[in-house]
């Protein structure tokens, strides 16, 4: 990558008293917030790091003194994806995926667990990603990132695989060659230790493997032996814990540095010790095409080249050579490397910030500005990813819930009422979202739909249909493949804002015929009210069969008129809801004022996630947050006023929302 792209960048019911702590110095240190890791190979630099910046060598790392593993240790398993019809007739199967390069916070200073701020870039178009990568580094920081642990939890939840980063920087901008060279260095037995240390760090913070993007120049052929040799050893041992390793072409085999941006013989065999590679920006409709050929005569596929697109500083409006990557009218002849899309927040003014602003941006860059994947924009300039890569989706099982909550938001929302009015994000309470956003099927006016944080059932966001409805209209929800046995149901919580519709649950046991065509939906009408409702809808006449798609079909009931109807959740269950086990050995690790570190034992059984709240004197519970981790951090709590000790309920939520039994803990002031 170009210097001048580069941007530097609780046990049991009852409540157990815990006695306050003296303040040490180590204890304050071991109460601090948790922040995303980074490391440097194994030197540091000279000086004193800057503030808020703590260095770290790699080659010091273990898992068993870690002071923070606990909460940056993902812990949702990659799902499996399938892929159902395509959304339209341009999106492709099994050609061109999507590989996306994302800074989601400074090297230092990333909190571990989220923040209380919406503002955040909370992706949610993991349909279209086949591979993100934790993108970022700096040689006043460190060189080498971890991903934490809410991003890697919602990637895998929708399928992704997550990588870290490893970022040797150009001279420009403060690389060293000896980083590189401590890097790649060599034990007395002639392996490379820090390839090992990388592989652990993966498998300790349960990401899926690195990006190795070397851009420190200066170096001879012995370093690009030694830098091969290293790579070869990495791949090996990721291959082992089943990890992925991608190249960044930038270093060439006789150690310089040199942006090929093309597959050839002076980083074929980076790309051979390696499962892809980013191409750089620079190359041509011509050096697809020959770097296409160069992979499949070395066996591999060509989509294994990622075909860098930057999108840093003009998003949408960036000029791209799209027929060169993925033509409309031929077999795609690579893959796309999206180069830091969180543009699509970056680029809104400061105080527009807020989480509606951001989700119409991102659906814009997604999905084209049609904003419909199942009729895109032909005079759309911008190739959006929906229109060329079709959606994929990981619903395969019942029990299966969403409720539309995206991993930020302006409030919180427990069964429709606000249990914090605080500004939220934390991308691990993401739920599996829908795959297609949105694809609506009318013969009339198309309301718009989109994710709305005014109101919710759960979590911090909605789906609203708003605007005029003169015919019915039919919105694509899940793609799924869901076996439907005896007494499975469906429950739909919705509410009715604005205007009289009818609204009928949808249900397709099958694909449609064509791409970008309707489901071949049953329809089920469910009652309507002015007020949250949860339907619970019977499948028996579907039984024995698999659904391949969820939606929802509202009619106008008296005549044609604006329409506000909210979608709060759905649920797909063959019993009724089971009660999870609550986790044990609720306790603090460490406390500094209103600074707490708490640390349990982990539920038994399938957990989607854990939520601490705080009870007040009244009685009320107020949400703190949650987690997918066995760990959380809560800053500068303070007491209210009268009270003497702080009271806290930690629960388990099961995949249907039903909580578990509270574990309580209490800490006096």
């Amino acid at each position: 990558m170009t210097p001048t792209r580069r941007t530097v960048l609780l046990a049991g019911a009852a409540a157990a008293l815990v006695p306050a702590l003296p303040a040490t110095a180590a204890q304050r240190a071991a109460t601090a917030q948790p922040y995303a890791s980074y490391w440097y190979p194994d030197s540091l630099p000279s000086g004193t790091p800057g503030p808020g910046i703590t260095w770290r060598s790699l080659k010091s790392w273990r898992a068993d003194t870690d002071p923070d593993l606990a909460f940056n240790a993902a812990s949702v398993p990659l799902a499996r994806r399938f892929t159902p019809a395509p959304a339209n007739p341009t999106a492709r199967t099994g050609q061109a995926r999507i590989q996306s390069l994302v800074s989601f916070g400074p090297t230092a200073g990333n909190p571990s667990q989220g923040a209380a701020t919406a503002d955040y870039y909370a992706l949610t178009h993991w349909a279209y990603i086949d591979e993100l990568v934790f993108w970022g580094g700096s040689s006043g920081e460190g060189l080498i990132l971890a991903p934490n642990a809410p991003i890697v939890d919602a990637a895998h939840r929708h399928g992704v695989p997550v990588l870290g980063n490893v970022f040797l920087p150009p001279v420009a901008y403060g690389g060293q060659l000896r980083w590189t060279r401590d890097l790649v260095q060599k034990d007395a037995a002639g392996r490379h230790p820090l390839a090992a240390r990388l592989v652990a760090v993966a498998e300790a913070y349960g990401f899926d493997g690195w990006f190795v993007n070397a851009e420190t120049g200066g170096g001879d052929a012995a370093l690009g032996r030694d830098m091969l040799s290293f790579m070869r050893e990495l791949k090996s041992l990721a291959a082992a814990k089943g990890q992925r390793v991608t190249w960044y072409d930038a270093m060439t085999v006789s150690g310089s540095v040199s942006w090929q941006g093309a597959l050839n013989a002076q980083n074929e065999a980076f790309f051979r010790t390696s499962d892809d590679m980013f191409v750089d920006f620079r190359w041509s409709a011509g050096s697809l095409v020959s770097s296409g050929q160069r992979a499949e005569q070395l066996g591999r596929d060509r989509y294994e080249l990622w075909a860098g697109v930057d999108v840093e500083a003009n998003g949408w409006n960036s000029t791209v050579r799209w027929d060169a990557i993925v033509p409309t009218d031929s077999k795609h002849l690579a893959s796309v490397g999206l180069y830091r899309p969180e543009w699509t927040r970056n680029h809104l003014p400061a105080d527009q910030r807020d989480p509606a602003a951001f989700h119409a941006a991102d659906d814009r860059f997604w999905t084209g500005r049609s904003l419909d994947p199942s009729r895109p924009d032909g005079t759309d300039g911008w190739r959006a990813p929906a229109v060329s890569v079709a959606d994929r989706s990981t619903i395969t099982s019942v029990p299966f819930a969403g409720t539309f909550n995206t991993g930020h938001g302006l409030r919180w929302y427990e069964d429709g009422r606000v249990t914090s009015d605080t500004p939220w994000n934390h991308l691990g309470l993401q739920d599996r979202l829908p795959s297609r956003r949105w694809a609506v099927h009318t013969g009339g006016s198309r309301p718009a739909v989109r994710f709305d944080f005014e109101d919710a059932w759960r979590g911090g966001s909605s789906v609203l249909v708003d605007g005029g409805l003169d015919e019915p209209a039919v919105l694509d929800v899940y793609a799924t493949r869901l076996p439907l046995t005896a007494g499975t149901v469906v429950d739909l919580t919705h509410r009715t804002d604005t205007g009289s519709v009818r609204v009928d649950l949808a249900v397709a046991t099958a694909d449609p015929d064509s791409p970008g065509a309707t489901p071949p939906y049953t329809y089920v009408p469910v009652a309507s009210a002015g007020t949250w409702q949860t339907s619970t809808v019977r499948l028996d006449g579907l039984t024995g069969t698999t659904v391949h798609a969820i939606g929802v079909r509202l009619t106008p009931a008296d005549g044609a008129g604006p329409v506000r109807w909210r979608l709060g959740g759905i649920a797909v269950r063959s019993a009724p809801p089971a009660t999870p086990a609550a986790p044990t050995g609720l306790r603090l690790s460490a406390v500094s004022g209103g600074d707490l570190r708490l640390v349990w034992n982990p539920a038994r059984g399938a957990v989607r996630h854990y939520t601490l709240h705080r009870v007040l004197a009244d009685g009320t519970r107020r949400f703190l947050g949650g987690t997918c981790q066995r760990a959380y951090f809560v800053a500068g709590l303070k007491p209210e006023q009268g009270e003497r000790a702080a009271r806290f309920e930690l629960r388990a939520v099961g995949e249907l929302y039903t909580s578990s039994a509270p574990v309580t803990l209490t800490h006096p002031w």
